[in-house]
């Protein structure tokens, strides 16, 4: 069965002399996080910014991907922390994702999680939606 999850954001002012927007999490509920040019280009100041939205999609998306990989392969004592930096180069976009996981799981040599790891990061659909972004992938066995 499809889904469809919805997020909304409401802008008010123009980019770069002090506009500021509002991204609500509609589907969920959780929430509603400030957005506004210096958050994207330089500090965050409390707010969030596409960029770091689309790293939490990615990092989480990745971990499920992983875990229901690792679990196909027989493997269910898991534990995963995974990060994504996205990086934002303003009049460029974005210019890449970096993937960091860090895993516990018995009975696996390195060389095994990897394999389970590259095919997590093809077949996660954050990472398909994002295919023309170079995204690297740094995985480890804790």
């Amino acid at each position: 069965m499809a889904t469809t999850r919805t997020a909304t954001t409401h802008w008010e002012g123009p980019l770069l002399e002090g506009g500021k927007g509002v991204v609500s999490l509609e589907s969920s509920g959780l929430g509603r996080f400030d957005v506004n040019w210096p958050a994207r280009s330089e500090e965050p100041g409390g707010q969030t910014s596409p960029e770091e939205l689309i790293a939490a999609a990615h990092s989480s998306c990745f971990a499920m991907a992983l875990s229901n990989g690792l679990a196909k392969g027989g493997h269910t004592d898991i534990t995963l922390d995974t990060r994504a930096d996205v990086t934002f180069q303003p009049g460029q976009g974005i210019t890449g994702i970096k993937l960091t996981v860090r895993a516990t799981v018995p009975g696996l040599t390195a060389e095994q999680f990897n394999e389970f790891a590259d095919a997590a990061k093809a077949g996660c659909p954050v990472s398909q939606a994002l295919a023309g972004t170079t995204i690297t992938l740094d995985a480890s066995l804790a």
